[in-house]
């Protein structure tokens, strides 16, 4: 893990993996990958309301959250970008994640972008942040 205090943050997050631009969005920046663990990545089918993903599946993707919070503890601003809407977003499951379980964290948010990640690259992301960045400071 980059040295990453006080600067700002990049972070996309999808339901298999997350990746964190810690050293920058210039071009050519290269992301730390952050991977779901492989149990997590098949799909639960629920049958009813009372349905619920089982404590073993519950328990990986905490830890997955916790992984990618420990990356970026030291960051003063985070830039989060993820795609999918309500239960189907990784991104609003993890910003509820850090506002229950580190919340210091959650408040260094500035904005969460909603993207079709599966089809971007990484040049395209990084892209999206320095315009992000660019008219923010605007």
């Amino acid at each position: 893990m980059s040295e990453i205090s006080n600067k700002f943050v990049v972070v996309t997050i999808t339901n298999e993996d997350a990746k964190v631009w810690a050293t920058g969005t210039e071009k050519g920046s290269k992301p730390e990958k952050i991977h779901v663990p492989e149990r997590h990545k098949h799909l639960h089918i629920k049958n009813g309301p009372n349905d619920h993903l089982n404590k073993h599946e519950d328990t990986l993707t905490l830890k997955f959250y916790e992984e990618i919070a420990e990356s970026i503890s030291a960051a003063s601003e985070i830039l989060l970008i993820g795609h999918g809407t309500g239960k189907a977003s990784s991104m609003v499951h993890f910003v509820q994640y850090l506002e229950r379980k580190h919340p210091d964290l959650g408040k260094k948010i500035v904005d969460a972008l909603d993207e079709n990640l599966n089809a971007m690259t990484e040049p395209q992301i990084l892209a999206l942040a320095r315009n992000w960045f660019d008219h923010r400071l605007v």
